[in-house]
């Protein structure tokens, strides 16, 4: 015998959008104004309000950056007193969730870089946020040949081995900054390579000339080519084309990684991301078990971020793709491990994308029929 009664219950079922954080980044850099603060800059902002009138490496990147990146573009800024660059950073987490950081302060030896491997590892460990670096690197000095700079440049970047960190020479001035801003550009995806050139040439370099070494000798080519393969993100130009373009963003990734080129660690942090908080709404619910009805539903659920990322556009007969190919059956699988572990594995199938053209010729020198 049961009372007659109505009960509604308001089920959330996780289907809204999540905030995006995708090109918005972190600047920190030494500063003598709203210093220890955390600031949101975005394209109307007054520099010269913010970080004060005195020139900075940190106020020419932001510069750099919102000239680069186009439309709608915002990050935040970190000014440095006496705090070290590290704990700025780790502080700024509390009101900055952000995609990357870029230290502008260019550094010389190795121990900024790695400082900033355990500090993605730390930011993942404590915050399940998935953050990589962009670090400016000390230019050519003024009694320093390009031969010597790439010398010393060999040994900055021997022996470290992290997908996340990308090292950038400061040669014009505003690598990062131009960098950076390229990386956040909305007419491009995040799986797009800061060295396409559809996306136009570079713009606020930071120096109107090509930088002359040493011996007065202007910057070649093939030292940019040289420093790209040392596993450096360099800017570069081709013959008979005009505008500066840039080569690849490079990672300090090891020989063979699958996460050489930044568009891949950024496809991947993304989707980490958003599977990330699925998997949060499905801890202790029991829709997630081991039967098969269960395990296909939750392959779906699981392989939503990559469906999502995977939507292309057709304009005029040419299709746009989208970050990541769409998810194949088997992209998505689910083992447990005991009654209360289950171990989740997601493939992520990223576009091909030609950063070298090879066009073969050919001559047809028969003689046709009259």
């Amino acid at each position: 015998m049961s009372w007659p009664n109505v009960g509604v219950n308001q089920l959330n079922q996780q289907q809204g959008e999540t905030s995006e954080v995708e090109r918005v980044l972190l600047f920190v850099g030494r500063g003598t104004v709203n210093t220890g603060k955390t600031l949101a800059v975005n394209s109307q902002s007054d520099l010269d309000v913010l970080l004060g009138e005195a020139d900075s490496d940190l106020k020419r990147q932001l510069a750099a950056a919102r000239d680069n990146a186009g439309q709608n573009w915002w990050a935040f800024a970190r000014p440095l007193g006496e705090e070290l660059w590290t704990d700025a950073v780790m502080a700024a987490q509390q009101v900055a969730s952000v995609e990357g950081v870029v230290l502008c302060d260019a550094v010389s030896e190795k121990a900024p870089i790695n400082q900033a491997i355990t500090l993605r590892s730390n930011l993942i460990a404590k915050f399940g946020r998935w953050v990589w670096f962009i670090l400016a690197v000390q230019g050519m000095q003024a009694d320093e040949s390009q031969a010597d700079y790439l010398e010393r440049l060999s040994t900055l970047q021997d022996k470290v081995s992290e997908k996340a960190v990308c090292l950038v020479p400061v040669l014009w001035g505003n690598e990062p900054g131009v960098l950076a801003g390229r990386l956040c550009n909305r007419a491009v995806t995040i799986a797009d390579s800061p060295a396409r050139v559809k996306t136009g040439p570079l713009i606020s370099m930071g120096s109107d000339d090509v930088p002359v070494d040493g011996d007065g000798v202007p910057l070649q080519l093939a030292t940019l080519q040289a420093l790209e393969a040392q596993r450096y993100s360099v800017p570069m130009w081709y013959a008979d084309y005009d505008g500066y373009y840039w080569s690849d963003c490079r990672t300090l990734d090891a020989e063979g990684g699958d996460y050489q080129a930044l568009e891949t660690v950024r496809i991947v942090d993304k989707v980490a991301r958003r599977v990330r908080l699925l998997a949060i709404a499905k801890i202790a619910d029991r829709s997630l078990n081991s039967t098969p009805g269960s395990i296909t539903a939750h392959q779906l659920y699981f392989a939503a971020p990559l469906r999502e990322m995977s939507k292309s556009a057709e304009i005029n007969g040419i299709q746009f793709p989208g970050e990541v190919k769409s998810p194949k059956d088997g992209d998505v699988v689910i083992v447990w491990k005991t009654r209360k572990k289950v171990e989740i594995y997601v493939v992520i199938r990223p576009f091909e994308m030609p950063l070298e053209i090879t066009i073969n010729l050919m001559l047809d020198a028969s003689l046709e029929a009259a």
